[in-house]
């Protein structure tokens, strides 16, 4: 195990080492607290002391995520179902995270992720009445990027934020729907 100075650090902090796209997640934008850096930000040690993903992977392994690794997935992973169904939005797509930087490279998909961490900062700015930063966070992590970006063209500017914010609730959904899925939290 790499002594302190030897430790690799996350060159891509909104990824998390678990798959985690922390960039789309209502946490990551969370004032406060409760706000989450994501395992590459600033103070994740001491919200989270003992990720042993984040040691593995980053520690152990010196890699930026599990998917980069010949042993992915390990039994860190064993229970697919149980993430997938976990009602943290961002563990919904951790196992295509993993399989898209395999197949393509972390660089590919932080470009990729970009593009969507840019569509929720637009959503939660000029969209956003308050109380619609998890919806926007759900969208962004699950719509395909297509989608995001024909969603954002569909809607204006105009009038006041409770209007922008259910005209792009609506122009969302009908993605969503088109996609095969529900933009809601399951509890």
């Amino acid at each position: 195990m790499p002594n302190e100075s030897e430790k690799v650090h996350k060159k891509f902090p909104t990824i998390g080492c678990c798959g985690i796209g922390c960039g789309l997640c209502p946490r990551f934008y969370t004032e406060g607290k409760s706000r989450c850096p994501g395992c590459g930000g600033d103070d994740f040690e001491s919200q989270h002391p003992s990720c042993s993903i984040k040691t593995c992977c980053i520690d152990k392994h010196g890699l930026e995520v599990c998917g980069q690794c010949a042993e992915f997935p390990c039994k860190k992973y064993t229970d697919k179902d149980k993430i997938e169904r976990d009602s943290f939005v961002t563990h919904k797509r951790i196992f295509q995270n993993h399989e898209f930087i395999k197949t393509h490279g972390i660089d590919s998909f932080t470009s990729e992720q970009g593009t969507r961490i840019s569509i929720l900062q637009d959503m939660l700015t000029n969209y956003d009445d308050g109380r619609s930063k998890s919806y926007f966070c759900l969208a962004a992590a699950l719509l395909p990027d297509e989608c995001l970006q024909a969603a954002m063209k569909e809607v204006s500017f105009e009038g006041d934020i409770k209007s922008r914010t259910k005209m792009l609730k609506a122009v969302l959904q009908k993605y969503a729907e088109m996609e095969g899925f529900e933009l809601s939290l399951k509890k």
